[in-house]
């Protein structure tokens, strides 16, 4: 294969020739953070997070690396960790390319090919490599889908053409491919016995990527058989199937294209939708992007929380009655205490948004994406950047639910999951959101997330753009936007005003620039651009009470509090000691104050406010009531991705509201 022409500087996902695609990537490396809320958190990666992570990962805790070196025989042992494991350390490793795009770090380089030696040293001659499978005689390969094969292969995929785009080196890229010829050689010709494994859906977009940096062909197709092959084969158990749910769990039931509404394990789902957003980009078709648009819909506007996470519960039943875990159920069903909103789910959804922003140009998608990133996806992580949470609800309360009998809950943030899927998950995202920032457009630049940062690109015709870009997002709504170098030609920046932002202003050069703004979409400014043009957005951030649709019963009569993008919460770190939060009264005509503390869990804006804590007691399952008792109390909300930081804690994002 030969990649000599092909530039190792693209982008995230790299749709830069992608021809059914509205907005396309900048490269990798292309923009910087530099101060502020993001470049913050990717200092804390690059420092903290990325190398913590490593530590675990390659030792015997986490037992990653170990058992690549054991299927290399470079160690003695068995294989440990879940069957996914190999995938959860691939995110790890793309999590360092990101770093290393960014600052060219040789230790981070040597490191990674000292790790790609030894996993080239695992993989058998054929191409194949799953330590999962290769450490245990009892199983032969493909056997079972249970064994997450596909799973660890997209993120293989994806992986090691990040490390290719980033270092132009072919060593991990050439595992890939020889991995990816095996598995077509086995998946592409018609079965039925592997006709149902492609459950766990990375690999169609790792195949895409693959496709996109390789050019060939065959890898796109095997991606659209994966996507074709679901709701053809039945859902009846068979040997392959054995062991772990079938049906709507693992969107079998019905034809991707028949689909209407998101069903099943949500991270299952939301990969296999990003995955046929990537393989829409490329063949353009008309019934892939209009199930893309339903499925978006059903999740977005029936099946997501306030804070962009999915997947509402545990175990539950899909409106098939398939059994379901970790995913989505009927719409407008959103338990709080008990939402499980996985990390991983979460961040998957803002990775469908971010591909489905390329595919539409459509601002609502890019304001999913950044609701997910300021709330749902944070909240895995602690502000330390090494604990961390695997499901996120939005109510908490201590004693209310028995951690002992449960996988993947806990009640306070863990150095250590045993399902390893989330934490790589969120830390490869927190480095790689520096190239969501912008998008290119047919002639001209998105702007698509906003904070402090350099950007240096190309459009699509070849001509370089430089912006500064200043702001104290998402604590103020004030962004100023310099250019530093331009063609001489007019063309297109295109701002983002989130949906929240209505009366948003826009200024070029100090004066108003006479352009209507609509929140939830993108204003385009066409015009001779010049160094040192400055455009200034400013976008009112008033305090909000939000409150749900009435179809969400658990939510009626309560109000959240949300400013801009980021959504708060009230937590018993900022209640009296005797207090509880189901005490706590929102009172709906009281003024919340913002404060923001430097030194306050990593630097925050709060809320300042007075709640009522209701005095009267409730006892036993039901009781009667009479004129409750309340007194006032002066406190703070905090943002909710904040929470869970001051030791154990009780939480919620929905509270009582009283009016006068």
């Amino acid at each position: 294969m030969l990649l000599s022409t092909i530039s190792f500087a693209q982008g995230i996902i790299d749709n830069s020739n992608s021809p059914n695609v509205k907005l396309k990537s900048i490269n990798m490396g292309d923009c910087h953070w530099t101060e502020g809320f993001w470049a913050d958190k990717f200092k804390l990666a690059e420092s903290v997070m990325v190398p913590y992570m490593g530590e675990v990962l390659k030792g015997d805790v986490g037992h990653g690396l170990n058992n690549f070196k054991i299927a290399a025989g470079l160690k003695e042992g068995k294989h440990q960790g879940f069957a996914w494991h190999d995938g959860d350390f691939y995110k790890w490793m793309e999590a360092m390319s990101y770093v290393y795009a960014q600052n060219k770090d040789p230790k981070i380089l040597a490191e990674l090919d000292e790790i790609i030696a030894i996993i080239a040293k695992a993989q058998m001659e054929d191409g194949y490599l799953q330590t999962q499978i290769q450490l245990n005689p009892k199983v032969d390969r493909f056997e079972n889908r249970k064994y997450h094969e596909m799973y660890n292969s997209g993120h293989l995929y994806t992986s090691a053409v990040i490390h290719y785009r980033v270092t132009g080196q072919r060593n991990f890229l050439d595992i890939a491919i020889k991995h990816a010829d095996n598995l077509y050689s086995v998946f592409m010709p018609e079965s039925r016995r592997y006709g149902r494994f492609g459950f766990n859906q990375t690999q169609i977009m790792g195949l895409v990527e693959l496709y996109r940096t390789t050019k060939d062909g065959r890898y796109l197709k095997l991606a659209e058989k994966f996507i074709n092959n679901r709701g053809k084969y039945g859902v009846d158990e068979n040997p392959a199937t054995i062991g772990y749910p079938i049906g709507d769990m693992v969107q079998e039931r019905t034809p991707f294209r028949e689909s209407t509404e998101a069903v099943g394990h949500a991270v299952l789902a939301l990969y296999y939708y990003a995955g046929a957003a990537d393989v829409a980009a490329e063949t353009g078709e008309q019934a892939l992007i209009d199930a893309l648009d339903r499925l978006w819909d059903n999740v977005t506007n029936k099946k997501m929380y306030l804070t962009g996470a999915v997947g509402q519960t545990h175990y539950g039943a899909s409106t098939n009655r398939d059994p379901i875990q970790e995913g989505f159920i009927d719409e407008y069903m959103m338990p709080n205490m008990t939402a499980y909103n996985e990390t991983c789910a979460n961040i998957c959804n803002s990775m469908f948004n971010y591909r489905m922003l390329g595919l539409k140009g459509e601002s609502k998608h890019a304001d999913v994406m950044e609701l997910v990133l300021f709330n749902s996806a944070l909240s895995g992580i602690s502000l330390t950047g090494k604990e961390y949470y695997y499901a996120n609800p939005l109510r908490k309360i201590n004693g209310a639910r028995d951690y002992s009998k449960m996988n993947t809950e806990y009640p306070e943030r863990q150095s250590y999951l045993e399902c390893f899927c989330c934490p790589p998950n969120l830390v490869r995202t927190i480095v790689q959101v520096s190239g969501w920032a912008y998008s290119l457009s047919e002639n001209g630049l998105s702007v698509n997330l906003y904070g402090g940062n350099k950007l240096k690109t190309r459009l699509l015709d070849g001509t370089e753009l430089e912006l500064k870009q200043e702001t104290e997002y998402p604590w103020k709504g004030l962004v100023k936007l310099t250019i530093e170098n331009c063609k001489e030609d007019p063309f297109d920046i295109l701002i983002r005003i989130p949906d929240w932002a209505n009366g948003a202003k826009i200024k070029i050069n100090g004066k108003d620039a006479g352009i209507n703004t609509e929140a939830g979409n993108y204003t385009k400014i066409t015009r001779k651009w010049k160094k040192g043009d400055v455009i200034l957005l400013d976008m009112p951030m008033e305090t909000t009470l939000v409150e749900g649709n009435d179809r969400i019963e658990e939510v009626r009569n309560q109000v959240a509090v949300k400013r801009g993008p980021v959504v708060y919460c009230m937590e018993s770190s900022d209640l009296p000691e005797e207090a509880s939060i189901v005490d706590v009264y929102i009172k709906g005509d009281t003024p919340f104050k913002t404060d923001f503390q430097p030194d306050f869990l990593g630097g925050i804006n709060t809320l300042k406010t007075e709640v009522l804590l209701r005095q009267d007691k409730k006892e036993g399952m039901y009781s009667a009531v009479q004129k409750p008792v309340f007194k006032t109390f002066k406190t703070q909300l905090i943002p909710y991705f904040a929470w869970s930081n001051r030791g154990i804690s009780e939480m919620s994002v929905f509270l009582p509201v009283v009016w006068k």
